[in-house]
């Protein structure tokens, strides 16, 4: 037999030779690292369980369960530990004959209106068909309290990212109202509403705090400790025994605290600094993979926010970065405003008043590019924000550097950063 026909169908010859293969064996599990794996147990958020649980009992004794508002940065398992006692919940309704539970879970995002928002949640009762359209808005309500009759009689409706509805908030004070109104009979609703914006709820009209927030669970940010057990618990299964110096697990936990205490975050990380390890045949995955791990995820964190960022937005973050590297951070509002007014007119741009680009640096802080804090300086001073830039300056200059709208500034501040020897 020739050689050409020993490898017939295998153009890298053996084996061994083919790209796919790799000598070394990182992983054992690593669909535990995946960001839709859900954890059986989450010990560290067990006081805000305790909260969610006794705000869904009052459906086990024959009425509805509480309103229910969860609220926290994103990574800080809001969602999990609603699946996880939703789950628990339906669990019982199905081993009792004392419940008949219909839970429906949604998102609003892209649902920017009561009124979509509502045609989203009728498509997603009736099973995915097309939404209706086409009827004004009481009649859009009409028919979702229709499409509720058709439900069990404990009504749990979840709606993550609540917040992508702003303040046209009508249907928020509707459907718990739903019952009252004489909208629905016989049956009893609860919404639970999960968002990652943190002023979302200081922004509600006061008809609809009352209306649905028969409870409040504030999610905080996981700490270094809480980051570690959590990643131990996944490595042990994702993990080939032994692969993992002893360092790994706490620099990811750190690095995660020290910026959102996310645990997705941290995951990510680690699942990362894994595929590093993989990829070059490493045998064991150290201090190292991480840290090149955290430059790839923060480069590619940068490069998908920016791209969604508006003009007004990259006029407001570039403000700060000059600032940033006059070294004139923490910069105060009206500080920014005025380097934001100088980049304005270079660039024969749009101007805003002080208080929208206020917005706009409120916004970027939301959105991981700034470092937005208030300061009281007292009854006489008042409060006052604060900005500084919370991404790396040099990748971030790198990517605003991309867009030729505004090159021509960046190019200016990459040249006196380099003269100061920041980058």
């Amino acid at each position: 037999m020739t050689g050409d026909e020993t490898n017939s169908g295998n153009p890298y010859g053996t084996l061994d030779s083919n790209p796919y293969s790799t000598s070394v064996e990182v992983f054992a599990d690593e669909s535990v690292l995946k960001e839709d794996w859900q954890p059986e147990q989450l010990p560290e958020r067990e006081p805000e369980l305790e909260e969610i649980r006794n705000a869904l009992a009052p459906a086990t004794r024959g009425v509805n369960a509480h309103n229910l508002f969860l609220y926290g940065k994103t990574g800080q398992g809001k969602t999990v530990a609603i699946d996880h006692e939703i789950e628990l919940l339906q669990e019982y309704a199905d081993d009792s004959d004392d419940l008949n539970l219909s839970v429906i879970k949604t998102s609003a995002n892209n649902q920017t209106t009561s009124y979509q928002l509502c045609a989203h949640l009728i498509k997603e009762i009736r099973g995915g068909t097309k939404k209706p359209s086409g009827i004004d808005q009481q009649s859009m309500f009409d028919l979702l309290y229709q499409e509720i009759g058709s439900l069990e009689d404990t009504v749990i409706i979840v709606i993550d990212e609540i917040d992508a509805i702003g303040s046209n908030d009508e249907l928020l004070y509707e459907l718990p109202r739903a019952r009252k109104n004489g909208h629905i009979e016989d049956q009893w609703v609860s919404v639970i509403g999960i968002s990652n914006n943190l002023q979302f709820r200081d922004n509600l009209s006061p008809k609809v705090k009352d209306s649905l927030y028969d409870s409040e669970i504030e999610f905080a940010p996981y700490n270094a400790n809480q980051l570690t057990t959590i990643l131990e618990r996944r490595a042990e299964r994702a993990f080939v025994d032994g692969v993992l110096d002893g360092e790994v697990i706490p620099l990811c936990s750190a690095f995660a605290a020290q910026d959102e205490g996310s645990a997705r975050q941290a995951i990510r990380l680690l699942y990362k600094a894994g595929e590093l390890a993989l990829n070059r045949d490493d045998e064991a995955v150290d201090e190292q993979h991480v840290r090149e791990a955290r430059d790839i995820l923060e480069r590619k964190r940068i490069e998908e926010g920016m791209r969604s960022l508006t003009t007004q937005d990259q006029f407001a973050l570039l403000s700060v970065v000059a600032l940033e590297i006059d070294e004139e951070t923490p910069a105060r509002t009206r500080q920014v405003f005025q380097k934001y007014k100088s980049i304005v007119d270079r660039l024969d741009g749009n101007q805003l008043v002080e208080r929208r680009v206020r917005d706009h640096l409120q916004s970027l802080g939301m959105q991981g590019f700034l470092l937005a804090e208030t300061r009281n300086t007292g009854i006489q001073g008042g409060s006052h924000y604060r900005f500084e830039l919370k991404t790396d300056l040099e990748a971030t200059l790198d990517i605003l550097g991309e867009d030729g709208r505004i090159d021509d500034v960046v190019e200016d501040l990459v040249d006196i950063a380099s003269a100061k020897r920041l980058m």
